[in-house]
């Protein structure tokens, strides 16, 4: 009896991020390359533009190296990665090797292109190798965050623009979740850099999202988030206390918190009298 075909063993790749935004990928792979390609693909995209194939060119004995510069697109995602290593093979998922992302911790765009891109590689709950990658333009990079008994001060830096007079923050209930609506929040600043405080004794029970207006009410509204270092998911990471406080809607627990994507929002629960 002919055993049953064994699924091909998945690729390793090691990854390096340059200051720039830029990646490197180093493939594991021996045999008979023909045109070797690392391939992209956005996590549920459908279009063309949902799929960036690189050239896999031989770097060492059994290394195959591709190279994603930040000059190349990558539209803001999830990118899985695969490889394909011979002609004519099935593109094969790739597994994290060694991840090098020290330059990243550091990393301060110029921010005179207009937009910032943030590419970070990291492992799947499968164990697989995806790139999530973001294209804000411009973008709000919230930095430290100073907790108190009744609310939190937030301080940051703009990328592609300035501040003008009449810029201001803005607190957005998010959908489905309360029904606060909208609250304005002033900022101090000058030109690139912002602080601004959140009362939570403002708020009523919801989840709220933080955005900043740089150019004032006729200008775009742009999220608040951290993005400028190497971790992909900051939600189970960066983790903050809630504070309890008396509304005129009865009292609430609230505290900041940074969501699946990185941007900074505010909670606030209901509690029972």
């Amino acid at each position: 009896m002919t055993p049953p075909l064994q699924p091909a063993a998945p690729l390793r790749a090691d990854c390096i991020g340059d200051s720039a935004g830029g990646l490197t990928f180093d493939v594991a792979a021996h045999g008979d390359f023909g045109t070797p390609l690392l391939i992209l693909r956005r996590r549920e995209g459908e279009s063309v533009g949902d799929t960036v194939s690189l050239p896999l060119a031989p770097a060492a004995e059994g290394r195959l190296r591709a190279a994603l510069p930040s000059s190349v697109a990558l539209p803001e995602g999830r990118w899985d990665a695969y490889a394909r290593v011979s002609d004519g093979d099935q593109p094969r998922r790739l597994v994290p090797g060694v991840t090098d992302l020290r330059s990243l911790a550091d990393r301060t765009p110029s921010g005179l292109l207009g937009h910032v891109a943030v590419r970070i590689p990291y492992a799947t709950r499968q164990g697989n190798l995806t790139v999530r990658s973001w294209l804000r333009a411009p973008h709000a990079e919230a930095g430290e965050l100073r907790l108190t008994d009744d609310g939190a001060s937030v301080r940051g830096r703009v990328y592609g623009t300035q501040l003008a007079p009449g810029a201001h923050a803005e607190l957005r209930t998010r959908p489905g979740t309360g029904e606060g609506g909208v609250r304005r929040l002033e900022v101090a600043g000058d030109r690139t850099e912002f602080g601004f405080s959140v009362p939570y004794a403002a708020l009523e029970p919801g989840e709220w999202d933080l955005w900043l207006r740089p150019a004032g009410d006729p200008g775009p509204a742009v999220r608040v988030a951290r993005l400028l270092d190497d971790v992909a998911d900051k939600h189970p990471v960066l983790t903050y206390p809630r504070a309890r406080v008396e509304t005129r809607h009865g009292p609430v627990e609230a505290g900041p918190y940074y969501t699946r994507d990185n941007d900074l929002s505010v909670s606030v629960t209901a509690l029972r009298r």
